[in-house]
Order: C-alpha cells, then sequence, then structure tokens
C-alpha cells in the first residue's frame, strides 16, 4: 500500500462537477484540473477519487450503482458501533459542537477540537484506525465542556431525563482517561484479548468463554461449515451466553431496515437474473441472520462472473475482531475497468498453472483452482470498512469450503490505487528511503506496475491457493489467522514475481519490475511501514504483521550469504537487497512453512513466527525512521471522500440520468453522513 502522498493536481478530459458536498459549481467542458487532495491533518491524508468512464455507462448500470451506492452509505451507524459502544453517542456530540458553537470558532483551542472531530470520523471511532490506540485530544475536558455548554442542546445525544451535565460526567473519562478503552483490539500476547478489547462484539464475557462457547457449536465432521459468530454480539446475562444476531428486527435493525430498502429497489433494476436471486437472498439474510443463507448467498455471487457492474456488501472481514470470528460491515460498489481487466485475465486463466508449480507440500496445494475470477475495478462508493481508509484490493468469500467448491472474486481497485500513485510522485520519500540510483531507478520506472501485479496475484491467486488438510478446523490459527493469511498471499505473489512465466505471459518486459517490487516490499515490512506507529508501540495490525514477518524472516535466513543487509550511510539506515535470485528461494521456503501451519491448524507454529518477526520494533530504528519521515513532511496514512451520485428524473419521477459530483470539504462530507445516514441511537 502506498503511503506517500503529494499535494497538487491533475488536468483530466471532461465535465467535472466540484462541489463542497452543499453547492454545485459546475467547470466548464475541456481540460480542467482535478484535485486530488481534500484534506490533511495530523498523520492523515485525505483524497477524491476519479469515477473514469461512468459516463459511458448505461442508464440501467448507473440507475443500478446510485441504489446499492445508497445501501453502502446506510449501514455507517452500524460499523461505528461494532468498533466502540460509545462511538455513536462521542460522534452525535461531536456533530452537535462542530455544526452549532456559538463561542470562538478560530481559538487554537476550538482549531485542536476540530483535528480532534476529523480524527475520529476518519477511525469511525475513537480508536486509530490502523494502531487500534485511543486518541489523545488536544484539548482539555473543562474546554471540552465549554464548547458542549455553548452548543445547540437539542441536537446533544440526550437520554430521557439526562442534561447536558450528565453527558458530559459520562463522556469526560470516557475520551480523557488514556487507561480506560485503551485498544480497540488488542493482541497482545498473554493478556485476554476480549476483556482488554475495546470493541463492541462482546459484552460480559471473557475469551475462554467465548473460545469455549463456540467450541460447543462447531463440528469438526462438517465439510460446509457456516461462518459461526459472524453477524452477532456475544452477551452474558444472568451467567448464560446468548447471541444477539444483527437483522431487521434485531440488532441494529434501523439501520439494516434502511439498507435492504435500497437493495430491494436495486433489485428491481439487478442487471441479470442471477443477480436479482443474489439479491434475494441478501435481503433474505438481512432479514433473518441465517447464516446458512449468507452461504448460499456467496455461493451464488462468487459464480456470478464477467458483470460491468458488482458490490460488496454485509459483514464480513473479521480483522476488528482479535479472535478472527466476528466481523465488521462493509460495502463497495464498483465498476470494470475493461482494458485494465485484461491483465487479470491472464493471471486468473494460469491460476492452475501457479497452483501445481507453488513450492508448498504438494498434499497442500489444491487438486482444482475453481473458478477464481479477477477483474480490475473503478470504485463508484465506500461504506462501513472500506470508507474513508480503502482497500487497494479484495478476495472473497472467505469461506474455505465456498473458495474450494464455488470459486471467489478478486478485485484490484483501479481508481483508488491510481489517486494515490498520482500524489505520490515528487514526494521524496525515494530519494530519503532507497539505497541507489538504480533503486529509484527501477521504481520509477517499474513501481507501478509492479504494485499492481503484486496486488492482482495476491488477490487472485494467492487468496484462493492452498487448502486445509482433512479435519483442520478453520479456526484453529485464532487471533494469529489474520497476518498469517496475508503472508500467504503476499508470499505466493513475491515468489511468483521473478518467475519466468511472467514474462512468457507477457505480463512484464523484464525482472526490473520484480526487482522493484522486492526492493519496496522489503524497504517497508523493515523500515518505512514503522512511520504509522507511536514510540514505544508494538505492530498490532494484521496486514503490518505480515510484513514485518516476512521482511525480518528472509532477512534472517539469508544472512549467511548476506542476501539481505543492512548499512548506514550518512547517519541513516538503509536496506540493500544483494541478491535477489535467493531472496525469491527464500519466499518460497516461507510461503511453504506458512502454508503448512494454515493447512494444519498449527497455533504455537504461527504465534511464535508472528510473534518473533512480525510484532516487536528495534526502537533505536524507529525513532530514525519517525524523524527522517518527519522531514518529509508526508502523511503516512490516507483515505478518501466520497463523490456523491445525483439522480436526475423526468417530470414522472422517472429516473433519466445520474450525475457525478466531487465532494471537496472532507468534514462537510462526515457532517452530511451524520445528517442522512444516522439510523442508530
Amino acid at each position: 500500500m502506498k503511503k506517500v502522498l503529494l499535494t497538487g493536481t491533475m488536468a483530466i478530459m471532461g465535465i467535472v462537477l466540484l462541489t463542497s458536498c452543499g453547492e454545485n459549481e459546475k467547470k466548464s467542458a475541456g481540460v480542467n484540473e482535478f484535485n486530488y487532495i481534500a484534506d490533511r491533518f495530523e498523520d492523515i491524508s485525505v483524497l477524491r477519487y476519479r469515477l473514469p468512464g461512468f459516463e459511458q455507462l448505461t442508464l440501467a448500470e448507473k440507475e443500478f450503482i446510485y441504489y446499492l451506492s445508497e445501501a453502502a452509505l446506510c449501514g455507517r451507524d452500524i460499523f461505528w458501533d461494532q468498533n466502540f459502544r460509545y462511538n455513536l453517542v462521542i460522534r452525535k456530540t461531536i456533530e452537535a459542537v462542530t455544526g452549532t458553537y456559538s463561542g470562538d470558532r478560530e481559538s487554537d483551542e476550538f482549531k485542536a477540537f476540530i483535528t480532534y472531530a476529523k480524527r475520529v470520523f476518519f477511525a469511525n471511532g475513537i480508536h486509530h484506525h490502523y494502531s487500534n490506540d485511543k486518541f489523545v485530544p488536544g484539548f482539555s475536558p473543562e474546554y471540552f465542556a465549554s464548547i458542549v455548554q455553548y452548543s445547540d442542546h437539542s441536537l446533544l445525544p440526550l437520554k430521557e431525563g439526562q442534561t447536558p451535565d450528565d453527558l458530559l460526567a459520562f463522556l469526560t473519562p470516557v475520551l480523557f482517561d488514556p487507561d480506560i478503552f485503551a485498544k480497540k483490539v488488542d493482541q497482545s500476547d498473554g493478556v485476554d484479548m476480549i476483556a482488554s478489547s475495546a470493541n463492541n462484539f462482546y459484552e460480559g464475557v471473557t475469551q475462554k468463554e467465548v473460545e469455549e462457547y463456540y467450541a460447543s457449536l462447531i463440528d469438526p465432521a462438517d465439510t460446509r461449515p457456516v461462518s459461526w459468530g459472524l453477524n452477532s454480539k456475544i452477551v452474558k446475562s444472568e451467567g448464560k451466553i446468548t447471541e444477539v444476531l444483527y437483522r431487521s428486527g434485531g440488532l441494529y435493525g434501523p439501520a439494516i431496515d434502511s439498507i435492504i430498502y435500497w437493495l430491494e429497489k436495486a433489485k428491481e433494476v439487478a442487471l441479470s437474473d442471477t443477480q436479482e436471486r443474489e439479491l434475494e437472498l441478501l435481503i433474505d439474510y438481512y432479514r433473518t441472520g441465517d447464516l446458512k443463507t449468507w452461504d448460499d448467498y456467496n455461493v451464488l455471487w462468487a459464480g456470478n462472473t464477467g458483470l460491468t457492474v458488482d458490490y460488496i456488501n454485509g459483514f464480513i472481514e473479521t480483522y476488528g475482531d482479535p479472535l478472527g470470528m466476528k466481523a465488521t460491515w462493509e460495502s463497495v460498489v464498483d465498476y470494470k475497468d475493461i482494458e485494465a481487466s485484461k491483465r487479470t485475465a491472464v493471471i486468473t486463466a494460469n491460476a492452475q498453472w501457479f497452483e501445481d508449480n507453488s513450492p508448498v507440500n504438494p498434499a497442500y496445494r489444491k487438486d482444482k483452482v475453481t473458478g477464481v475470477a479477477a477483474s480490475v475495478i473503478n470504485v463508484a462508493m465506500l461504506g462501513g470498512d472500506c470508507y474513508p481508509a480503502s482497500p487497494l484490493g479484495i478476495n472473497l468469500p472467505n469461506s474455505n469450503w465456498i473458495r474450494t467448491e464455488a470459486g471467489s472474486k478478486s478485485v484490484t481497485l483501479a481508481n483508488i490505487t491510481d489517486a494515490k500513485d498520482i500524489v505520490a510522485r515528487g514526494s521524496g520519500f525515494l530519494q530519503e528511503f532507497a539505497w541507489d540510483e538504480a533503486e529509484i531507478e527501477r521504481a520509477v520506472r517499474f513501481g507501478s506496475l509492479a504494485d499492481a501485479l503484486h496486488t492482482d496475484m495476491h488477490e487472485c491467486i494467492g487468496h484462493a491457493s492452498g487448502k486445509l488438510a482433512p479435519g483442520t478446523d478453520p479456526n484453529a490459527l485464532k487471533n494469529y489467522a489474520s497476518p498469517l493469511e496475508e503472508m500467504r498471499a503476499d508470499l505466493f505473489a513475491l515468489y511468483y514475481m521473478m518467475d519466468p512465466k511472467m514474462r512468457e505471459l507477457d505480463l512484464m518486459e523484464s525482472d526490473d519490475a520484480a526487482k522493484a517490487e522486492y526492493d519496496n516490499y522489503i524497504r517497508n515490512g523493515f523500515m518505512t511501514q514503522l512511520a504509522r506507529i507511536s514510540p514505544g508501540k508494538d505492530i498490532e495490525q494484521a496486514h503490518m504483521r505480515c510484513r514485518s514477518a516476512i521482511a525480518h524472516w528472509v532477512y534472517e535466513r539469508g544472512l549467511e550469504e548476506n542476501v539481505i543487509e543492512t548499512i548506514r550511510r550518512d547517519e541513516k539506515t538503509f536496506v540493500k537487497i544483494n541478491n535477489y535470485d535467493k531472496l525469491r528461494s527464500l519466499f518460497g521456503e516461507m510461503l511453504k512453512e506458512v502454508q503448512r501451519i494454515k493447512s494444519e491448524g498449527d497455533f504455537e507454529a504461527g504465534r511464535n513466527m508472528i510473534e518473533k518477526y512480525g510484532v516487536k520494533i528495534d526502537q533505536a530504528l524507529h525513532n530514525e525512521i519517525l524523524e527522517r519521515y518527519a522531514r518529509l513532511d508526508l502523511a503516512p496514512y490516507s483515505g478518501f471522500v466520497n463523490p456523491r451520485l445525483v439522480p436526475v428524473s423526468d417530470a414522472q419521477g422517472k429516473i433519466i440520468d445520474v450525475m457525478v459530483e466531487y465532494c471537496d470539504d472532507y468534514l462537510e462530507q462526515m457532517m452530511e453522513y451524520g445528517k442522512r445516514y444516522s439510523f442508530l441511537n
């Protein structure tokens, strides 16, 4: 994932609507400047993404995208509440102050409050979206009390009989005490990960109780197990443990009903009979919370390929749960980039060759790689756990048996990646952290292609590869499952980047593209991703643990032959790859072991690999990287504001077109979403 950003503009052709999410300013036809930077604060840069070719879509496709996009925005409250039980109260208080505070809005204290508000909006709660640490407000509790008092009290989230003073008494320790709800997800070795995590998937239970509860439900002989726990909260009351389902009429019911409303409208204009049936099953799942229906939906969705317009909608990824069982709500609406998808078509057409020639134990290879469908897409709307921070690639469904029997879909998000790449140019990042001019030249010439190929192979064939040994519990790796799965997919891609097959398939013209990716990956995993971590902290996030573990494992294994070396120059640390071929073989060795761990459910081996290589940080190196990064004035994290899709109707109310408005104002979009898509208390 790119982390370097550059303020600037790019000329694009066509008509662009530039708005502040409230007022339209229609630019004249011809060449217009598109400013990709919407905002910058703390360690965050907020970007805009374009919708290339949207105007060429058919009316039916545009209308379908519009309805799905509304559904994507209706689940926002769900994700906020899943992150932390008091997030919605906090957000609505922040919205009331941001919108109505009548005091001095130019003071340093109020500016600090606005920065805090932006951070909370970006993270969908009071914990950092990547580190999981609770934010420290840059203002005092007394100042917070004063600005709440001088805001519109009718907009505060007051319960019956509650006063603003009561609200402040409750919120003050939650926001300001660093020891209360300190981490959203705590996967520290040896702790009770349920009791120490602030997320809202569990209430009144311990890790041991949760593990015992699900162990009583899982049948090891079931070859098609449902994804237990995916769409529920575990609650212990009066000594009894129960699951409270996310569904219409249940937990998150009002928001889910709004999602259903727009999915129903999308179903009416679905682009195929299969897509219509998909949406029927998804709606039924939201109404019942039945995980078997969710599986039926995913089987149908995974097999419905060759689409021009597609979507993701549901409780899907489990990174936010330390046990890797509970899923956060997310949505992406997209349309296919036909030309760029030719590249992924070549990769997926050869998926069986890649699987058959993998360095892993043949017993853990798939005999038949089923239904790997890959596309390059343009995002039309991001929602839930994909907004504002967006993935660059996605591979779904996650269920192992569905992937084996029905296949999977892999997508690379072209317009999201393009926006990040464009703002990264000329940042000075490579000049600061790359070892020499040859490394910089490779990155400039081949970096974009190499990054795209790595993402394609990670998603298309990495996640789709391998199989579990008979009888292996798919949940056996517990809190280490996510980083190990990301390692498996990354290693698969890295191993094949330098394979002659890549040139044979005309995916790259020389090994220089692979070398550029190896340079970038080792540099990032060993050094530069540390810019995302606060001083003194361990690595917590699954993808970062993955990259660190890979970089440090191959470094250690290659010490004797000096495959990778660390060098000091001008009082700065650099990593230099001396033997790319040997590095590739080390990637293969590590892939073999990671696949074995996954296939056998070897928890102790997985734990040891992650804890030894993926968690701890050299504090001296960390401080150095933070200082060097700070001098570049770069934001290590980036996310996006969504465009607004505006339906155009005729006199009878029938949609005759859908227009795109690009929003300039990040904070205003957050405030708008708070007004339009707030369904939960």
